[in-house]
């Protein structure tokens, strides 16, 4: 997976190996895999290439991927994800409402896929914040939790959204929700080590810091707190709140999330 952009970013379909692994080329899929298979592959393709386009500034073309890897598997997920993304980047830079309004069609066309695609909420949360709509945002996320109780990447959004808001208290509690399910999640322990921060809680701060490095070591913002951390003690200051932050599918009606 690449790295997240603000909303989410986009997903490279070729490096996430736990949602599908590829080792054969496009042409010995075709003689060898049944045709469901070389459909996957030549989405995994277009994604692929689309993710390359968009990190050099193409959105334009990149979108043409995404929505011929939609046409090539439209039961894919991470593609109507990706599509979404790329048509919410251009909306924003480029003052577009239209292409807003047409990657919330799509990030819920993702969830009809894959109603639990973290970035997808993400990316959506985002979207319906910007325009205005925190409360529908929170129903979004309040929604996710309910329906999918044991996951944690649904608490760690809605603690997000809940410190973007300065409800510290709240967005504490629903990390240790999440740390409650799963204990070793590295985001939920580097942002309860945050709040914590802020709080004035060095000594708690640097504990979760450092539990989350133990679980994922390639976090240099993490280890550069660890680190100030260690150094000043005590008397570190806490740390400010961070600062609230060609088209498919036309006639799609999906679920009511918000």
């Amino acid at each position: 997976m690449l790295p997240l952009l603000p909303h989410g970013g986009l997903i490279d379909m070729m490096r996430t190996p736990d949602r599908l692994r590829v080792s054969l080329t496009a042409a010995a899929c075709c003689v060898l895999l049944a045709h469901a298979g070389c459909t996957q592959m030549t989405s995994t393709a277009l994604n692929a290439e689309g993710v390359r386009l968009y990190q050099t500034g193409d959105y334009r073309n990149s979108m043409d991927k995404f929505n011929k890897a939609i046409a090539a598997n439209p039961k894919e997920a991470t593609s109507y994800y990706n599509m979404a993304a790329a048509l919410h980047k251009n909306g924003k830079l480029y003052n577009r409402p239209e292409d807003l309004q047409q990657a919330e069609r799509l990030y819920n066309q993702c969830l009809d896929y894959d109603g639990d695609h973290a970035e997808c909420y993400r990316g959506l949360t985002v979207l319906l914040t910007e325009t205005g709509r925190q409360d529908s945002a929170f129903r979004l996320l309040e929604g996710w939790a309910g329906r999918s109780p044991q996951n944690p990447e649904s608490r760690i959004e809605l603690a997000r959204l809940l410190e973007e808001t300065q409800n510290y208290p709240q967005a504490t509690t629903r990390l240790v929700e999440a740390l409650s399910i799963d204990p070793q999640n590295a985001r939920a322990l580097t942002a309860l080590g945050r709040l914590r921060e802020m709080a004035g809680d060095q000594s708690q701060a640097l504990a979760n810091y450092q539990r989350s490095l133990n679980v994922n070591r390639f976090q240099p913002e993490v280890a550069a707190r660890v680190a100030a951390l260690q150094a000043s003690g005590a008397g570190v200051a806490p740390m400010m709140a961070a600062p609230a932050t060609t088209r498919t599918v036309e006639r799609w009606t999906g679920a009511v999330r918000y």
